[in-house]
């Protein structure tokens, strides 16, 4: 029995050890994956895109609620009767107004999404070529981590591989 007890502790040792001494041999890294995304040339150019284009949205709809106001005060002149036949023409614009409003924030959205989609795609192949290249055997987002020593963050090396390969474009 105590032969028995001997070779499982034994065993588990050496299974230790040799998980250690592998562990020991891979090497880790960390991003921060916010920075990397704040500090991407693509990242700004996109976002810089994507005010335009809402500066543009907000303009168009600032135009079309001041028709709409302007409407309504004309309306407010008119006799009840007068009122009662634009008004089926006032809930128009207002609609209008609505599908429009909608229709830009999900056109808006969606543009986002898919730029944040091709950014984050070029952030994960640039991580897995410098991993790679480097030997990294695991990199993290530092979210997930709890605790991370300075020396294993990756974050400057990824952005500048980055930036240099978005000018490259």
């Amino acid at each position: 029995m105590t032969k028995r007890m001997f070779c499982f502790l034994a065993g588990m040792f050496f299974l230790m050890f040799a998980a250690t001494a592998a562990f020991a041999a891979d090497k880790l890294g960390y991003v921060d994956l916010s920075r990397i995304f704040s500090e991407y040339g693509k990242t700004k150019e996109y976002d810089k895109s994507l005010n335009e284009k809402q500066s543009a949205y907000e303009a168009e709809r600032d135009k079309k609620v001041t028709e709409i106001k302007q409407f309504q005060d004309k309306i407010n002149l008119l006799s009840d009767k007068e009122k009662e036949n634009k008004r089926p023409e006032m809930e128009n614009k207002i609609k209008a107004l609505q599908e429009y409003d909608r229709q830009k924030q999900t056109d808006l959205r969606k543009e986002q999404d898919e730029r944040m989609k091709e950014i984050l795609k070029d952030i994960e192949e640039t991580v897995k070529q410098f991993a790679e290249k480097e030997g990294y055997t695991l990199i993290l987002n530092d979210r997930v981590l709890v605790y991370q020593v300075k020396s294993m963050d990756i974050t400057d090396p990824i952005v500048e591989l980055l930036n240099k390969a978005y000018k490259k474009r």
